[in-house]
């Protein structure tokens, strides 16, 4: 056999890549040298098409608002009764109105400035954060299943901790605690453990306030969370076309505080929406832009970003999947829907499958999730760490959803076209059978390699060396890895630790006597 004309490096005795001076978890900037690559499953046309149906449904049919306040202020600012008890009219203008009055830029602000995020990215990427509202539990020390609890979510906080590519973390749902004050006590725990952003999903409508108690405590003060919202808030819609008491009061107490409110509307095809992704979209798309209006009617200028959870009904069994291929294109679709059709930020799932363990196809179902999302241009990716269709959270799904998002965000990163990025001159000097291995130009573009954290580029003597341990067993260390470092008492101080402990004793004697029917509701 002739020689092998490729040049081959050995492993061993090879310099270790320059380790960053970046502490661990700070959210990472890339470089810009172009404009973000974007794949749209809609021309203009067809763009068009759907965004004159979202508005139209919203126009000429309306929406459920139950909100006496809100549903005042949508009847005040011109909107009209619809055919049926409680349901308004949009007028176009009104939605016009309010979307060129919605902010297009946001700051969700970390604790810690290192961990501040302004949308959109400087450097035109994405942010990541963790899945939301899990009852469920994969214990990274040995896969073992079992109901969410206040253990687990510190967990989850403690591993987010470190993932660079995950900028904010959302609270699970817990056991162990009253039921209706689940999300008081979720997200007392995870904002005990995080610098990060918080993000707020209320469960009812009189938790609302403690919730944003909670996050002012933590930010140091309400003035201190209104200059630098450390948290923001969930709204969803009641698909089809329903806005309960409960959203349109958490975008008013949101809004009083200008917290930025994520409008997420959770359609599920063959359920909630007609069985057709274009129907699907069009379904989200309606629903957002009638919680972008309400913000604007309720709370002028509350940076507001669009938030479609997309879901598919099996109709073979009636389970809901995101990952789909039907829910990919529509998530895809709304995206772009969102983003290009009403020029707002936009977040959706971009991890996440249908499989309960962090298995081969739940990194392939995310994997192609995510890429599609991101190339249409979503602002947010979340759903990091879920499974099952966001019912289950892993710690170590989390780990390799990060190494992906540091991939895909560095796919996005359009390269610089150049004669000095082509090493023109030496290209055209090259000898026969030469290499650029000790060029200049090798050695300084080298350090700009993407270097994995947890996934493998082990040659097969060394994988079998390691008893073919793979990215799992990496990011099962790296999980368990940030949970033993995590401080054992949380990152407050004793004082907030008493005043949100005091809280938490407050919201479980009112709330669960509302809901007991022992005690008036407010």
């Amino acid at each position: 056999m002739g020689e092998a004309r490729t040049v081959r490096t050995r492993r061993r005795g090879r310099k270790s890549p320059p380790k960053s001076n970046t502490p661990a978890g700070a959210f990472l900037q890339d470089r810009v040298f172009g404009e973000r690559p974007h794949l749209g499953l809609l021309d203009a046309d067809r763009l068009a098409f759907l965004r004159d149906h979202a508005i139209s449904l919203l126009a000429d049919y309306g929406a459920v608002v139950v909100h006496p306040r809100a549903r005042a202020a949508f009847l005040k600012a011109g909107a009209r009764e619809g055919d049926s008890a409680d349901r308004i009219r949009l007028p176009r203008e009104l939605i016009a109105e309010a979307l060129r009055e919605t902010p297009k830029e946001a700051l969700l602000a970390g604790r810690d400035a290192r961990f501040d995020m302004a949308l959109p990215r400087p450097d035109k990427g994405f942010i990541m954060r963790t899945g939301t509202g899990g009852h469920g539990y994969i214990d990274p020390r040995d896969a073992s299943y079992r109901n969410m609890d206040l253990a687990a979510a510190r967990e989850i906080a403690a591993v987010a901790n470190d993932l660079d590519q995950v900028g904010f973390i959302a609270h699970p749902f817990v056991h162990g605690v009253p039921e209706v004050t689940a999300d008081i006590h979720a997200f007392a725990a995870i904002s005990a453990n995080t610098r990060k952003h918080g993000w707020i999903q209320p469960y009812q409508k009189e938790n609302i306030e403690y919730l944003l108690k909670i996050a002012a405590i933590v930010a140091g003060g309400e003035d201190a969370l209104r200059a630098r919202p450390s948290a923001s808030m969930i709204t969803c819609s009641f698909s089809p076309l329903e806005f309960k008491f409960m959203d349109a009061e958490a975008i008013l107490q949101a809004g009083q505080i200008g917290m930025p409110i994520h409008a997420c509307s959770l359609p599920s095809a063959g359920g909630t929406a007609p069985l057709s992704v274009p129907a699907l979209v069009v379904m989200a798309a309606a629903e957002i832009l009638g919680m972008v209006t309400m913000a604007h009617i309720l709370a002028p200028g509350t940076p507001v970003i669009a938030t479609p959870l997309i879901f598919t009904l099996d109709m073979r069994t009636g389970s809901a999947l995101q990952s789909c291929v039907e829910s990919q294109q529509a998530a895809t679709m709304a995206v772009q829907l969102m983003r290009e059709g009403f020029g707002l930020l936009t977040h959706t799932y971009g991890a996440g499958s249908d499989t309960p363990d962090a298995d081969h196809q739940s990194m392939a179902e995310r994997a192609m999730l995510m890429h599609s999302v991101a190339l249409a241009g979503a602002d947010i990716l979340g759903g990091v760490g879920q499974l099952e269709c966001a019912t289950v959270y892993s710690p170590v799904q989390a780990v390799l959803d990060n190494e992906t998002g540091r991939m895909v965000r560095r796919f996005l990163r359009t390269p610089d076209i150049s004669e000095e990025a082509l090493n023109w001159d030496e290209m055209r000097r090259i000898r026969a059978g030469g290499h650029f291995l000790d060029s200049d130009h090798t050695v300084a573009q080298c350090r700009d390699q993407l270097v994995p954290d947890v996934f493998q580029r082990d040659g097969r003597d060394d994988y079998e060396a390691k008893d073919r341990r793979g990215a799992f067993e990496a990011a099962r260390d790296a999980a368990l890895a940030s949970i033993a470092k995590a401080p054992e008492g949380g990152l407050l101080t004793p004082e907030q630790n008493r005043e949100i402990a005091d809280l938490l004793a407050r919201a479980d004697a009112h709330i669960v006597g509302v809901y007991s029917g022992t005690v008036d509701t407010i």
